[in-house]
């Protein structure tokens, strides 16, 4: 048995299955973890969703920033944005099948027996573990209600910046949805800033990457996480980035996890992107 984590897929189906022929994926006895944006920009959203719901058990996938896009735009809370690639699900049998189950996905997992931390843009650094977990449930608890629509109509935006405890309503689960799917760069005193997602060395001082804010609590975690297609594999302490941009033309890359150290496999992507 082997278990897998594996970056942003974004529709890139057949990408996805030349990974796992790479991997020897055995889904008898193996398990992927997915950090999140199944679906989007990518030729083949529909078939991801439906190949990784059909594992079962055998998948563990957390929400990324368009997986909760395409759940906006199907409800109607959002219009689809040009470069969207939504239509094949929207239109697809069972779509409100696939739509429910991915809104019962959560936005963090953490193992204790393997020691990792897998969520899509990573962990705030404000946050120590108890409180992601605790604020991660927060935000599934209310996406997996039938009124979950009202949610969706709100989270959108960049405000506010920083995390409090005394944050409430609908301030509080817009911080946890941007901490966890659509952070990279911070303040030196660990408030987000969204506007920047360029590569480590593009952005204005005194920006810096989420992971080396000081102090950050969860410095001693393992953390997994997707999101940053231009970041590349990171060579900070206990930080495993995952996306190397498949949909733009990179890699999709695989982190075996249950090793002594952990070992990194990359599939050239032959998907990309045709429309930017």
């Amino acid at each position: 048995m082997a278990v897998y984590a594996i970056g942003d897929i974004q529709g890139c189906h057949k990408d996805l299955l030349a990974l796992l022929s790479l991997l020897k994926f055995d889904a008898t006895r193996d398990t992927l973890w997915f950090s999140g944006d199944l679906v989007n920009r990518g030729p083949d959203s529909l078939s991801v969703l439906r190949f990784v719901k059909a594992l079962g058990q055998r998948a563990i996938t957390v929400l990324g920033n368009h997986d909760i896009h395409l759940l906006a735009v199907a409800e109607g809370v959002q219009t689809a944005r040009p470069k969207d690639t939504f239509d094949e699900i929207l239109k697809a049998p069972d779509r409100d099948e696939l739509l429910d189950w991915l809104r019962h996905r959560p936005l963090m997992h953490h193992d204790t027996k393997l020691n990792f931390v897998l969520a899509h843009a990573g962990i705030s650094p404000e946050w120590d573990l108890v409180t992601a977990a605790g604020c991660a449930r927060e935000v599934e608890s209310i996406l997996q209600r039938d009124d979950y629509k009202e949610f969706l109509k709100v989270i959108y935006g960049d405000q506010p910046d920083h995390w409090s405890p005394q944050l409430q309503g609908w301030d509080r689960y817009r911080y946890i949805v941007n901490a966890f799917t659509r952070m990279r760069f911070c303040e030196t005193d660990g408030g987000l800033v969204l506007r920047h997602k360029g590569s480590p060395g593009s952005q204005p001082a005194p920006l810096i990457p989420w992971f080396q804010v000081a102090n950050r609590p969860t410095a001693n975690e393992r953390i997994l996480f997707g999101h940053w297609s231009t970041l590349g594999e990171s060579n900070y302490a206990n930080v495993f980035a995952l996306d190397n941009g498949c949909v733009w033309g990179g890699m999709l890359t695989a982190l075996w996890l249950d090793t002594q150290i952990p070992v990194y496999t990359h599939a050239p992507c032959k998907e990309k992107l045709e429309h930017e």
